[in-house]
């Protein structure tokens, strides 16, 4: 049985302005003309129904969220009553999950789980439903947790990676054991992963069996365990939304605030990895624009902007409903949104959070 849980949470402030707390970045249709959540749900319901994809999310975009996923279930819209970080969030939604499909198993079925990221630009759709679909196999026949492997292409600095087990060749779509997690690391150390052939980007994608990764909690993260097991408790599929959320609030201030990453990704001994291309894109910041759009003759990005320009280059503008004139400037972001206006050096945008922390 295939579900997929889709991290919907974010701070909203890498794609400050257009992005808030209450919109965050996968409810913007930057990309497209649809929303990145939008797009992510559309990726996977060839293979898995509506009925088994839950996202979550947090009590600030919940109504959010729910307006724009109508088809889905609002009952698998699971609102997480403080931010614990992931572990926390993939854990709660994965007892949801189990509590909600354990009566309508099959002999011998287990519960596979997706874990997606709800704002990343995958173009490979097709390709990325198989490896799912692999994965999801993988993990059920053999008690591991499968993860999606980027295939790197350039020394990148803003990515964690893989380092894999084997010393042989690797290739694509094919499954491996995982010898340690990296994380992101200098430019000089970077140019190493790649040129060794044996590190792929962490993509943030997992794939495992409610009991495969109970089994890692009980292990790596006791006091984890202890908090689902009250949760267990008080579970009942006769409520959801704010009044399970409410239900489970004391519990969920009693978890660590850590990342699945560093609380069972990096010590289990259990993980298997698969090489992907699918021509993906976390979208971490403005200046991963440059790898979705074409630059215009001057080398500027230009979404939704009616734009002057003169000796100007490799410039991002984001700006409706007003005319920019661009004289002798390069290297900027200038997006506006409402009565905000961000004008920003592009090797400082990872900083923006820093921005608004100023008020």
């Amino acid at each position: 049985m295939l579900t997929a849980i889709i991290m919907a949470g974010g701070s909203g402030e890498r794609f400050w302005p257009l992005s808030t707390p209450e919109k965050p970045k996968q409810l913007l249709n930057i990309f497209s003309d649809k929303t990145m959540i939008r797009e992510t749900v559309d990726r996977i319901l060839p293979i898995i129904p509506k009925e088994n994809i839950f996202i979550a999310t947090n009590e600030l975009q919940a109504n959010a969220v729910k307006e724009e996923l109508k088809d889905i279930p609002e009952e698998n819209i699971i609102i997480e009553p403080a931010f614990k970080d992931t572990a926390a969030a993939i854990g709660y939604s994965t007892l949801i999950i189990e509590n909600r499909f354990k009566n309508e198993l099959q002999k011998n079925e287990k519960i596979e789980v997706v874990v997606l990221a709800s704002d990343h630009l995958i173009k490979k759709e097709n390709e990325f439903r198989e490896i799912v679909k692999l994965g999801a196999k993988e993990a059920s026949n053999n008690g591991v947790i499968v993860t999606l492997g980027i295939k790197p292409n350039k020394p990148e600095t803003g990515y964690g990676y893989i380092e894999v087990k084997e010393e042989k060749e690797l290739n694509l779509n094919e499954i491996y054991r995982v010898r340690r997690f990296r994380e992101k690391p200098n430019l000089e150390t970077a140019e190493s992963y790649v040129a060794s052939g044996k590190y792929l980007w962490n993509s943030g994608m997992f794939i495992f069996t409610t009991e495969t990764i109970f089994k890692n909690f009980d292990v790596l993260m006791e006091e984890h365990t202890e908090v689902f097991q009250s949760i267990r408790k008080k579970m009942n599929n006769n409520i959801s939304g704010l009044e399970l959320t409410n239900l489970m609030r004391e519990d969920f201030e009693q978890f660590e605030k850590i990342s699945i990453d560093f609380g069972i990704m990096e010590y289990s001994k259990n993980i298997r990895v698969i090489p992907v291309d699918i021509e993906w894109n976390d979208i971490g910041s403005f200046n991963a624009l440059e790898e979705v759009f074409e630059k215009n003759n001057s080398g500027n990005i230009v979404r939704y902007s009616n734009v002057k320009e003169l000796d100007s280059s490799d410039n991002i503008i984001i700006v409706e409903d007003a005319i920019v004139s661009l004289l002798g400037v390069k290297n900027l972001v200038i997006v506006k949104n409402g009565n905000n206006i961000l004008i920003a050096n592009k090797n400082r945008t990872q900083d923006i959070k820093k921005i608004i922390q100023r008020g």
